[in-house]
């Protein structure tokens, strides 16, 4: 495995680039065992979390990644734990709203997909 920082820093580039231009681009990063917990509630398979990031409820958006951390996750294969959190510019808000994420990434080939991703966005209280 290549320098795990290099890596997150290399995927997350990508997936938020393709998010905030491109959300339907973002299928080929998912398989059909991968996972999506938004919010709170879990959405399983490629198609099902690309359905569910095409439709989200606005048309422009922007991350602004603030903070970005990754490990090893297993002594096994070449995988790893990516936690990302930053904010969200919705439809030119003049109000970002703060956000976390987490990807487990696994080898294929070459690269990676996302096993697992959990995205929640963090109110004050």
């Amino acid at each position: 495995m290549g320098d795990i920082n290099t890596i997150a820093k290399q995927f997350t580039d990508f997936y938020y680039t393709t998010f905030d231009t491109n959300r339907a681009g973002l299928h080929s990063l998912y398989r059909d065992v991968s996972m999506l917990t938004w919010e709170g509630t879990p959405i399983l398979g490629a198609t099902a979390i690309a359905e569910k990031l095409t439709s989200l409820p606005f048309e422009k958006v922007q991350h602004k990644v603030t903070t970005l951390d990754a490990q090893p996750s297993s002594p096994s294969i070449a995988s790893l734990i990516v936690s990302v959190t930053g904010l969200l510019v919705v439809d030119d808000s003049t109000n970002p709203l703060q956000f976390s994420q987490v990807f487990q990434l696994i080898p294929d080939g070459s690269s990676y997909y996302v096993y697992n991703d959990i995205f929640r966005l963090n109110y004050g209280a």
